[in-house]
């Protein structure tokens, strides 16, 4: 066993700072080489710990912005227009780049990654589409489709 000190944070294994106990394959095959850990001396672990700090600092500045960004997103509806065959079904789909399009027509940039549509819209109605603008930030807007005129 080996005892790493990680660079970055490593799913199911730790964050960026933490001092972890791995068996020595995993070190020597993938961690080192990758350079995502360093052996745990005394020097590595001061300045992981450093570097975890400016992260967190980093992280709660995003967070604020995006929650800054969420309280405009707030009660936002956008309006699609599709054509239409019988039984109200759409001619095709609306995907996440027609509503980023539709709120950039609104002048609200979204990046089309934090629209968390699960699978194209298909039918007229109204949907809650969340964005999730930090992964602890998450805001709904209404999407509407209605009938092309």
């Amino acid at each position: 066993m080996k005892n790493l000190v990680l660079k970055e944070t490593v799913p199911f294994l730790g964050d960026v700072g933490d001092v972890v106990k791995v068996k020595d394959g995993y070190a020597r095959n993938y961690l080192l080489p990758q350079k995502k850990a360093l052996d745990a001396l005394p020097h590595n672990i001061e300045l992981m710990q450093r570097k975890k700090k400016e992260l967190e600092i980093r992280m709660a500045k995003e967070k604020g912005r995006a929650e800054a960004a969420a309280v405009k997103l707030q009660g936002v509806a956008c309006t699609i227009y599709g054509k239409v065959s019988e039984g109200d079904k759409l001619y095709g789909s609306v995907s996440v780049k027609d509503i980023v399009d539709q709120l950039a027509s609104q002048s609200i940039e979204v990046d089309k990654k934090t629209v968390l549509l699960e699978e194209p819209i298909k039918a007229l109605g109204t949907y809650t589409v969340p964005i999730r603008l930090h992964k602890d930030v998450t805001v709904d807007i209404t999407v509407e489709v209605a009938v092309e005129e």
